[in-house]
């Protein structure tokens, strides 16, 4: 789960991070209102779920309450197009009003989990306010490291040591790691996937402050946090994706016409990747998962059919947990009920398999059988094109 800048600095601050004054406004008189509060030039920020704001407009400094609400009435309601939103873009519903700063320096910090490590890994550079994936690419040895061991946490002279990695001023080395235990502690508490601070700034007042910040959440914690929970904003998410959360489904949207249900995630890729080895383009990871009923796959197959960019459907069901003649029962209800009016290629193996089979084919439906997955990949291919298998 994602959440806006102004919301991530209101977690970060609770754990002694230092961060700009700043409020919220919906409106741009709000905004006006905030700026005179202030008594400061002020930035007004869009907020989305996405970065590379000031590239697409997002991001504008106003000199005075005046300029504020000029600035806020351009960035309320326009749909901003990033890097990270597609060329879709975002609409935008309000921003954060913060007093502007005098930057001396700007440098990077963020936080993320190395699973192949095992652990919590901190990383920081002097290239601050840069796509952290550009200067990976073009300059790794930019890019300072330390892991971290659980039993552990963050010590003093790791941060220490990337303080002294940054060129930070001996004089701020004290806030420095203070920030960075926050940031650390910050991302344990809440269960967080990554914390990203772009840019972490030394002003020329000497201070270190988080100009930015982005969190995101690993969902499978939020039961712990209902503060954190009480933070999603649906409007910043795709609403099939919502709905799909709602039914306990893995539901991604992508960009293809070959709509995709299949029980679990490893399978799942796998048979994206055959697809596009096949010549075609998966429109959704779907993983049903290893307990699905005949309304769980009912609601799955609604959620595919939702796009109305599908032209073919492929069921892909290895049967472990998940019994082959329950997901049969699910596909016959489901493609009854619905009114399957694309292509269905059905591939089933594993526990009750002959059973599903038969099933499947008891129903009278136009169900093309796949004998194993690169067999069903092709089919649906094929079906997907217009042309008979």
């Amino acid at each position: 789960m994602n959440i806006h800048e102004y919301q991530a600095k209101a977690v970060l601050s609770r754990y002694g991070v230092n961060v700009p004054k700043g409020k919220v406004a919906d409106t741009p008189a709000q905004a006006e209102v905030i700026a005179e509060e202030f008594g400061t030039p002020v930035v007004i920020k869009a907020q989305i779920h996405a970065g590379g704001r000031g590239k697409g407009g997002g991001v504008k400094l106003a000199k005075d309450s005046t300029e504020a609400r000029k600035y806020a009435h351009e960035i309320i309601g326009m749909t901003l197009v990033t890097p990270q939103t597609g060329p879709q873009g975002r609409k935008v519903k309000r921003v954060l009003v913060e007093q502007a700063g005098k930057i001396k320096k700007e440098l990077y910090l963020g936080i993320i989990v190395d699973r192949a490590a095992s652990q919590v890994v901190v990383m920081a550079s002097t290239e601050g306010g840069m796509d952290i994936e550009t200067v990976a690419a073009n300059t790794p040895e930019k890019i300072l490291k330390e892991w971290v061991d659980p039993a552990v946490g963050l010590v003093a002279f790791q941060a220490r040591k990337l303080a002294f990695g940054l060129g930070i001023p001996k004089e701020l080395t004290g806030k420095a790691v203070k920030l960075m235990t926050g940031v650390y502690n910050a991302f344990v508490d809440t269960d967080c996937s990554l914390v990203e601070i772009n840019p972490l700034v030394l002003t020329e007042d000497g201070d270190i402050v988080a100009l930015d910040a982005k969190m995101n959440f690993e969902s499978n914690g939020l039961y712990r946090h209902q503060d954190i929970q009480a933070l999603r904003d649906f409007d910043e998410e795709d609403p099939t994706e919502t709905e799909a959360s709602n039914h306990d489904l893995s539901y991604i949207r992508l960009d293809g016409n070959i709509g995709c249900m299949v029980n679990g995630a490893g399978l799942a890729m796998a048979t994206m990747d055959m697809i596009k080895s096949c010549g075609g383009s998966p429109a959704n990871f779907l993983d049903v998962g290893g307990g699905a009923g005949v309304e769980q796959v009912t609601n799955a197959f609604r959620l595919i059919l939702s796009d109305a960019g599908v032209k073919a459907i492929l069921v892909n069901i290895f049967g472990g947990i998940m019994r082959c003649d329950i997901i049969a029962e699910g596909v016959v209800a489901a493609a009854k009920s619905l009114g399957l009016s694309v292509p269905l290629v059905v591939r089933l193996e594993g526990t009750n398999v002959e059973k599903g089979k038969e099933i499947l084919a008891a129903s009278k439906l136009n169900i093309i059988s796949a004998a194993d997955m690169g067999d069903a990949a092709r089919k649906v291919v094929l079906a997907a094109a217009g042309r008979a298998n």
